[in-house]
């Protein structure tokens, strides 16, 4: 799993660099092994100003399955990065289970066609 932080508009600090690595690579580490990249897309809108304005984007590409994208918006940049790792590990995990229980009706289907 290949992990791009990025910031636009603001310098990435090693401490929310650090911190990105450590709440993305929690929330994602049950299924590292179907994530093919993870970008991070931090940015300030307002700059100075303040406000809820810190948003960070988590852009997850997977193999064979459809891309899941969560953004979330925070006063607190820390806090954005949390809430939106711990969703991106949340949206993934509906994923998984819906094609789970595809697989597992398919499966249910194809033993009640074939004569035992």
């Amino acid at each position: 799993m290949e992990l791009d932080i990025q910031a636009r508009d603001f310098t990435l600090t090693a401490a929310l660099r650090r911190h990105v690595e450590r709440r993305v690579l929690f929330a994602l580490s049950r299924y590292r092994d179907r994530i093919s990249s993870v970008d991070v897309r931090l940015r300030d809108d307002n700059g100075p100003r303040g406000g809820v304005d810190k948003c960070c984007r988590v852009h997850l590409r997977l193999g064979g399955m459809p891309d899941i994208v969560v953004e979330d918006r925070e006063e607190d940049l820390y806090l954005a990065v949390s809430r939106s790792a711990s969703r991106a590990g949340l949206a993934l995990g509906r994923q998984l289970g819906r094609i789970r229980g595809i697989l597992a009706s398919r499966r249910r289907v194809a033993q009640l066609l074939v004569p035992e």
